[in-house]
């Protein structure tokens, strides 16, 4: 079998096979999803944050020379202003006019009816969850065309430390209004980035090398702007002892189990 059939095989492993595991979610029933909802919001939180801060950021900074730090930081920060922009944008687009209060109510499933803020956020989680499956096939065509037993390993490793973060994705998708069958449409096509980017990555790795650590700069943004700007005000709206401790157990859980998966996957690479 010829190295860019592997490739495109275990790029859509470890790209839709995580979508796959992670939709278990949509199977619950109505009642149940709903009562789990807001508590996928908060193991979503730290989720986004833990793939942003111990592995995207690190693996970003670790593939680029120190003078280009500045640079590297200064994307970043244009990643998370950009993302800004864009979301007013959308809120823009939803509401039809610039007055427009974009902060609508939950009924009794956990589905928003806001058209401005709600939306733009599943919106934006599926931009930045596209560009991050994009540098995850780049990462495994790497692996590759390294050894092709560690890329093997390299994309079981991605399908694993991506189950809980799309499980916290279908969480967002759901909350900002979307339905079941459009979070479940618009998480795969972003998975198909994942064969998008090994593809490109076989043929032509050397000219995406020096762009990649850009590539995951710009994810992280995305997924931390997503996490502090969109998210984490809704855990404010209950401000009870026993909810907000739920809260910040449930954001720990996220982070703990993300940096445990990366952890596992830089010891299965080795």
């Amino acid at each position: 079998m010829s190295l860019l059939i592997l490739i495109i095989i275990f790029t859509a492993v470890g790209g839709v096979l995580s979508v796959m595991a992670a939709a278990v979610f949509l199977l619950l029933p109505d009642h149940r999803r709903a009562a789990v909802l807001p508590h996928g919001i908060s193991f979503a939180i730290g989720a986004l944050l833990a793939v942003a801060f111990w592995g995207l950021i690190p693996e970003a900074f670790a593939e680029v020379k120190p003078e280009q730090f500045q640079s590297l930081s200064g994307t970043i920060l244009a990643g998370v202003l950009g993302f800004f922009v864009l979301e007013k944008l959308l809120i823009w687009r939803h509401c039809h006019s610039g007055n427009c209060e974009a902060h609508g109510d939950e009924d009794d499933h956990g589905h928003s009816h806001s058209h401005g803020t709600a939306k733009s956020a599943g919106a934006l989680i599926i931009l930045g969850d596209g560009i991050h499956n994009f540098v995850d096939g780049v990462l495994i065509a790497a692996a590759f065309l390294t050894d092709v037993q560690l890329g093997m390993v390299t994309s079981l490793a991605v399908a694993a430390h991506e189950i809980p973060q799309e499980v916290g994705d279908f969480a967002i998708l759901l909350h900002s209004g979307y339905s079941k069958s459009k979070a479940l449409f618009y998480n795969m096509l972003a998975s198909l980035t994942t064969v998008l980017g090994g593809v490109l990555a076989y043929f032509g790795l050397e000219d995406l090398h020096d762009s990649l650590p850009y590539f995951l700069a710009l994810a992280a943004s995305s997924f931390i702007y997503i996490a502090v700007a969109d998210l984490i005000p809704s855990l404010h709206k209950k401000t009870d002892m026993k909810t907000s401790l739920q809260q910040i157990a449930l954001i720990a859980m996220g982070v703990l189990l993300i940096c445990s998966l990366h952890g596992i996957a830089h010891s299965m690479e080795v």
